[in-house]
């Protein structure tokens, strides 16, 4: 059972994360910050992984906590479910276009996290949420989730669709990348025998 449960609690945040790698991408998101919700959403949606994420944080102050915070914890939930990465993919790349928005996501389930960011908005904000904030949840992600991921935005003038088209890019990679390679089901995909 690919499957994990993460409780974070923290003076700025009490986090809980459940995920089911084999799932359908069925979503229970309630973080408090409505916009980043959708984009949880639209990961687990687009990537097959069963998601239910719950966040209360220091929203009064700002939504940074909560963003990373969800980041982090959902990075340890992925690590902790893929275990030894016993028969996966271990790679996944997608070129996603959301209208005027064109972004590309490629990872590696490598235990080596690494984050390069190439993603620039044409607005400080979408609604309330700052962008600034986007790159903030994929580098948690990418840290604690021990993973190489590059995000490119190669254009874009719509800072909602760049944003949604990022979470679902790597989404897409995430899917293609945590599958079972039926060729090498019982192998770690590493010809150092670990990842």
């Amino acid at each position: 059972m690919r499957q994990a449960s993460i409780t974070r609690k923290t003076a700025e945040t009490d986090i809980a994360v459940e995920i089911d790698l084999d799932g359908s991408g069925a979503y229970d998101m309630a973080t408090g910050v409505g916009f980043f919700d959708h984009m949880l959403d639209q990961l687990a949606r687009h990537s097959l992984i069963d998601m239910r994420i719950r966040c209360a944080g220091d929203t009064h102050i700002d939504d940074h906590h909560s963003v990373e915070d969800v980041g982090i914890a959902l990075g340890q939930a992925l690590a902790q479910a893929l275990g030894d990465k016993r028969g996966i993919r271990r790679y996944g790349a997608c070129l996603l276009p959301m209208d005027d928005a064109l972004v590309r996501a490629a990872l590696d389930l490598s235990g080596r996290p690494y984050l390069v960011w190439n993603v620039d908005f044409p607005t400080a904000k979408i609604g309330g949420f700052d962008t600034e904030l986007v790159r903030e949840f994929f580098q948690a992600l990418s840290t604690h989730g021990g993973i190489t991921l590059h995000v490119d935005a190669l254009h874009g003038i719509n800072s909602h669709h760049i944003a949604e088209a990022a979470f679902k890019a790597v989404a897409r990679a995430l899917r293609e990348a945590v599958e079972t390679d039926p060729r090498k089901a019982d192998a770690i995909p590493s010809t150092k025998g670990a990842l």
